[in-house]
């Protein structure tokens, strides 16, 4: 007998995977910034303020990771859904009023942004614990679907009839969506966001895989459809409403998992209990069936023998995983280590930058002469989602194949074409631009997602809920400075107006980007270097 998770351990995959599918309200924050901009009267420099105010939020994101130690996870995944409901609420319903000064902007959309902090935690500490064997694949499994908030969020847009749509602005719709939507999927989660105890059962091994397997194609699905529905879904035939249909329905897919695994399991019982009744009643037909009952006996104790080799060898590879891993850091001890400033910084340098690049889209947009920007956004969603996943692909197969990837070391891979589509940005065609938006995203969701397990790689399991946290404070520092000095090139491009138009005004900015993401990249490397010693090892077979 051995370890294996259970069809509650998959419906707290199921209840991640949602929370993670709502919980980036604001991602669809370039859709609405040049209206918002001219309901408020406020200039691009404060408009990049309010863009990096939920990021602001997560500095106070701890409280989160205090929070999970002593709270049940439902109800710190609602109060980060409460938080959400009212940071983007009383937004939605005083926007238009002049007593809604800028900083009652700010102040609410930082509460918003903490309340994401509240909703990963939950996420990352059910997929850690929930799957002691699998955390990694879990983990970004789980994330990738945080890339799909914006699109998720766009096409909720486009489903609404056009009489709601038509009696507030763009921007009031997108708030009231971001307040009443994570609530509502919380509370539909809330009952699968529980801790659940490994039970000893029998275990098939091509089973245990076909759960992944089967998530792995639903979200690839997935993925494949919010692409299409990105790039163009009446080119390929497809009408809008049925494009938000299979995006829907796709979204609700994994639910079957463990629905399947609760059927078979049912299944199973049945099947045990009839064989015991026959038996039982063959019992006393003679020495035949002495035989067979012999025979299955033995075929019993050789399955034993072979789940307790099996179950041995686990163990070995426990214990060498855990002695080679690093000390449990937390506290004060975190803030005196080196990796955690190498860390800290190269973040800041890539994962970071690239959020503000995408906080960014609807003025670059603009300025290149886009009309609107939600198909931007969307495209930019959509390859973040494929980012996201791609740590979960490797990690399943580099696993089967007896390897463990360095999280540090993918990170350092990733930051460097990165960097590279930087320097694309600046030349002037659309085309440039597209290009340089996909691969932003889809490194920026990568880079999102093997930071959550790079923490626990480099610092522990006991601390993580903290530690992570600290790490994202990294988030409002670099939002706020990178933000900053796009809106300040961006107002002396405009020359005193409020508009800049054409490719220069943020060629600087890009120059600037691209060598700080290339500096990210050195530094990853050096944490690399540094860790790879308890990192990126063969696994015991």
């Amino acid at each position: 007998m051995s370890s294996s998770p259970s069809s509650a351990h998959w419906l707290s995959l199921v209840g991640s995977i949602w929370l993670q599918t709502i919980n980036g309200p604001n991602a669809d924050f370039p859709v609405y910034s040049s209206q918002l901009k001219e309901i408020k009267g406020i200039s691009q420099v404060r408009l990049n303020f309010l863009a990096s105010a939920s990021d602001v939020g997560k500095v106070f994101g701890w409280f989160a990771g205090v929070a999970a130690l002593h709270l049940p996870l439902w109800a710190v995944a609602l109060t980060g859904a409460a938080f959400g409901l009212v940071g983007y609420g009383v937004q939605f319903l005083f926007l238009d009023s002049p007593r809604l000064a800028y900083w009652h902007l700010f102040l609410l959309t930082s509460l918003a942004g903490n309340g994401i902090c509240w909703i990963n935690t939950v996420c990352y500490l059910l997929c850690i614990n929930n799957f002691p064997s699998g955390s990694r694949v879990a983990v970004s499994l789980a994330t990738s679907y945080l890339g799909l908030s914006a699109k998720f969020y766009t096409t909720v847009f486009e489903t609404l009839p056009r009489a709601a749509r038509a009696r507030y602005s763009t921007t009031k719709v997108y708030l009231l969506l971001n307040a009443v939507v994570p609530m509502a999927v919380t509370l539909v989660a809330a009952p699968s966001l529980r801790l659940v105890e490994m039970v000893k059962q029998e275990r098939n091994k091509k089973r245990s895989q076909a759960p992944f397997l089967g998530m792995f194609a639903i979200t690839l699905a997935t993925g494949a459809c919010a692409i299409i529905g990105s790039v163009g879904a009446k080119s390929i035939g497809l009408s809008t409403r049925e494009h938000m249909v299979s995006f829907f329905v796709l979204l609700a897919l994994p639910l079957l998992i463990p629905v399947v695994l609760r059927v078979r399991k049912s299944m199973a019982k049945i099947r045990e209990t009839k064989w015991e009744n026959r038996v039982h009643d063959h019992d006393s037909d003679g020495p035949e069936t002495a035989v067979a009952v012999s025979v299955v006996e033995i075929e019993v104790v050789k399955d034993k023998r072979e789940e307790e080799e099996e179950q041995r060898q686990e163990a070995e590879q426990q214990q060498s995983s855990s002695s080679s891993s690093q000390e449990e850091v937390g506290g004060l001890r975190l803030l005196r280590k080196l990796d955690f400033w190498l860390y800290f910084f190269s973040y800041m340098f890539s994962g970071t930058l690239g959020l503000v690049f995408l906080n960014n889209l609807g003025q670059i947009a603009e300025s290149r002469g886009l009309a609107d920007a939600s198909t931007l956004v969307s495209l930019s969603s959509s390859f973040g989602f494929f980012g996201r996943l791609l740590p979960a692909f490797l990690d399943y197969y580099t696993a089967k194949s007896g390897y463990s990837l360095s999280r540090t070391g993918s990170m350092a891979a990733l930051m460097a074409p990165m960097s590279g589509a930087f320097f694309l940005l600046l030349h002037p065609n659309h085309m440039s631009l597209y290009a340089s938006t996909a691969v932003v995203g889809t490194c920026t969701g990568a880079i999102t997602s093997v930071a959550a397990s790079a923490t626990n790689e480099l610092f522990g399991t006991k601390n993580f809920g903290v530690n992570h946290n600290v790490v994202v404070a990294n988030i409002p520092l670099g939002s706020l400075c990178f933000g900053y000095l796009a809106a300040y090139l961006y107002q002396r491009g405009a020359r005193g107006g409020s508009r800049c138009m054409g490719a220069a005004c943020y060629r600087d900015t890009f120059i600037l980007w691209g060598a700080t993401c290339a500096l990210g990249t050195a530094l990853c490397a050096a944490l690399y270097a540094r860790s790879r010693g308890s990192a990126g090892k063969r696994l015991p077979r």
